[in-house]
């Protein structure tokens, strides 16, 4: 393999010419993939950006480029953090499965063993897999809850113990898009006594070495790239069902890009949706399962334990996605129908709103992630992380 190529200019540069070069390092296998960095960034497609490829826990792609703000005053940086929305859960999902790993946790078993009021009107047979695959038919909050109450994890998790599934648990899919870190978390709470980021920090990012939290601590408020909210929908919601499961996930509390600006979202623990990272730091997280369960002495997962994600529960419909999904334990599985940019191989993804993208290849021991602060259309990823992910596989595939 050649030799890994600085694609940073040397010299003083201007702010204008930082946000205009891509920089970092690129191996020549990936140069197409740079070069799509580099055009969607002076089309203004993207705004700023990171992406990152890693092979056998290596880097081989670190690039990034753009800019942290719309007024174009500061440079998208090495270590320029952002909100990456859902990619949250599978770092979220990992916890878990360390703690499976660790035979503290069952996962065929009901989340009631270890979060006993969780039981609740007939929830008793819910499952710990089940909350993991988005089958717990638990998919948001059936009582009104504020955006502020939502931060409350003590109440925010006693509510949803109270409440009632909206379908039979396991029979079907409802993506559990804000709540999904308040039911895990709490069962990582519950079996270990630390709360879900104490234990992502010291068990996960801490040994690793990847700038991944929930929030942001107000001393990296100058490191945040704020998102840009995408083009809004052109949904009657006048004609949903207000009882469906998606008008009640998406709009209790109504979903609103703008609340990851705040100080309150940025204070808050959100399993689901306000992890703040890089491409480089969820490529490095996630290479764990790449390269089964290891990377650079740090093991955290078994062979036997990964082969959990990629054992199916459910495929169909979701929910409340409203498209077809493929998922395992803790992580989506390739479903062309709907993500047709991730390959029909031992993989498995997710992806956050607005298009970060996290793709998890054990074939190939390789990760692809890619992080943006404009936010593009589309739930299950947009056309930019869709041009990114299929570069980098072509390059992949190369090798």
């Amino acid at each position: 393999m050649q030799a890994m190529t600085d694609t940073q200019d040397t010299g003083v540069q201007s702010a204008q010419n930082r946000g205009a070069e891509i920089q970092g390092t690129c191996d020549p296998h990936f140069t197409a993939l740079r070069e799509v960095l580099r055009a969607n960034v002076e089309s203004g497609a993207d705004l700023g950006a990171s992406v990152a490829v890693t092979v056998d826990g290596r880097p081989l792609v670190d690039i990034w480029g753009g800019w942290a703000d719309t007024d174009h005053t500061t440079a998208w940086g090495r270590d320029t953090l952002t909100n990456v929305w859902s990619c949250s859960k599978t770092v979220t999902a990992l916890a878990v499965l360390i703690l499976i790993d660790r035979g503290r946790i069952d996962p065929y078993a009901p989340v009631a063993t270890y979060w006993p009021e969780f039981a609740a009107n007939g929830k008793d047979d819910v499952a710990v897999r089940h909350l993991l695959s988005h089958t717990s038919g638990v998919a948001g909050w059936q009582e009104p809850i504020t955006q502020e109450q939502v931060y409350d994890l003590p109440f925010a998790c006693a509510r949803l113990a109270e409440q009632a599934p909206w379908w039979t648990p396991g029979t079907a899919s409802g993506y559990q898009a804000m709540n999904h870190g308040h039911l895990l978390g709490e069962v990582v709470r519950r079996v270990d006594g630390r709360g879900l980021g104490t234990f992502v920090a010291e068990e996960i990012t801490g040994p690793l070495g990847a700038d991944f939290r929930f929030g942001v601590a107000r001393a990296d408020y100058g490191r945040v790239a704020n998102v840009v909210a995408p083009p809004p929908r052109s949904i009657d919601v006048t004609k949903l069902d207000p009882e469906s499961p998606a008008v009640k996930t998406f709009g209790n509390p109504v979903a609103d890009a703008t609340v990851s600006w705040t100080d309150g979202w940025r204070a808050a623990e959100i399993g689901a949706a306000n992890g703040h990272s890089n491409a480089r730091a969820l490529a490095r997280i996630q290479s764990v399962l790449a390269c089964g369960g290891s990377v650079d002495g740090v093991r955290l997962l078994s062979p036997d334990t990964i082969d959990l994600v990629f054992t199916e529960q459910s495929n169909g419909v979701d929910r409340v996605l409203g498209a077809p999904i493929r998922f395992g334990m803790g992580f989506g599985l390739p479903t062309p129908a709907s993500v047709p940019f991730v390959p029909e191989r031992r993989i498995c993804f997710w992806g956050g709103w607005g298009g970060s993208q996290i793709i998890i290849d054990t074939e190939l021991r390789a990760t692809i992630s890619y992080t943006m602060n404009r936010m593009g259309s589309g739930l299950l990823g947009s056309d930019r992380s869709a041009q990114y992910v299929a570069t980098a596989f072509e390059a992949l595939e190369s090798l």
